[in-house]
């Protein structure tokens, strides 16, 4: 099977300015989420979809392939797209599945790459898989810049919000409480039939794209990840980041990828 991993970035983000090129490690977070994608070898390459030529130079600045799209894209999945329509062409063939992969998830594991690929391999009827990670905290259920998760019995998505879910009123502390980790693999068909569905109410009012998925009667695998991760979605975030990744083990690995590229 052809897969890739793309990762759209821009600098214009709303709630963080300039966050790709932000410096975790004296390394910009982009450069972070490329390197750590480029580790996991179920991927037959790894780009970054920008419609800022500042990403572009820098990405092409470490040996990476940088894609430049539309400014217009509202959505990832928009600008995601696009590029994979070019990558196509590029390489000749079609992909069959794309690996969507946020800019502001500095902490990947390139296991998660796997994890949430496999189940797209093994089972046919799956079309799109998000990543899901356990809450550690009320404050974390709290926080409307995590969205939450809560699944079925076979761990198929029932509704995504930035609201605490479920609910901790009624005193049950035994449920599993998940978030959403955005490295989110589709079917290449599924993309465009995803992009050319109706935004709906939900996905509007929560904020949360897989919720067009659940509103026009599909289903989104969701895979529980063992790696503990956290997105930058504000300054605070970068942070909090900047100190958990002080003794990051995979950092040493980038120079390696820059060589293999270079050589």
């Amino acid at each position: 099977m052809n897969i890739i991993a793309i990762i759209p970035a821009r600098m214009g983000s709303s709630r963080f300015p300039g966050k790709p090129l932000a410096e975790i490690q004296g390394i910009p977070m982009i450069g972070h989420v490329y390197f750590r994608c480029k580790m996991a070898n179920i991927l037959d390459e790894v780009y970054v979809a920008t419609c800022d030529k500042a990403i572009a130079d820098y990405v092409n600045s470490i040996g990476g392939i940088a894609i430049m799209t539309s400014d217009a894209h509202e959505r990832a999945s928009d600008r995601t797209a696009e590029a994979m329509f070019k990558a196509e062409e590029t390489l000749g063939r079609k992909i069959d599945i794309v690996v969507m992969v946020q800019g502001d998830e500095p902490m990947l594991y390139p296991e998660m790459i796997h994890a949430a690929i496999r189940p797209l391999v093994d089972d046919g009827g799956i079309e799109v898989v998000n990543l899901m990670l356990p809450l550690k905290s009320k404050e974390e259920h709290d926080d409307p810049n995590e969205v939450k998760v809560v699944v079925d019995m076979n761990n198929f998505a029932l509704y995504f919000s930035r609201e605490p879910i479920p609910s901790l009123k009624k005193g049950v502390r035994k449920i599993p409480m998940y978030k959403q980790v955005c490295i989110i693999p589709f079917k290449r068909d599924f993309l465009i039939k995803f992009n050319s569905l109706e935004s709906t109410t939900l996905e509007i009012v929560e904020s949360v794209d897989m919720l067009r998925v659940l509103e026009h009667g599909y289903k989104v695998k969701m895979v529980e990840t063992e790696f503990e991760t956290y997105s930058v979605d504000t300054v605070d975030d970068l942070h909090k980041v900047e100190k958990m990744m002080e003794k990051d083990s995979l950092i040493r690995n980038y120079v390696d990828i820059e060589l293999q590229r270079s050589g």
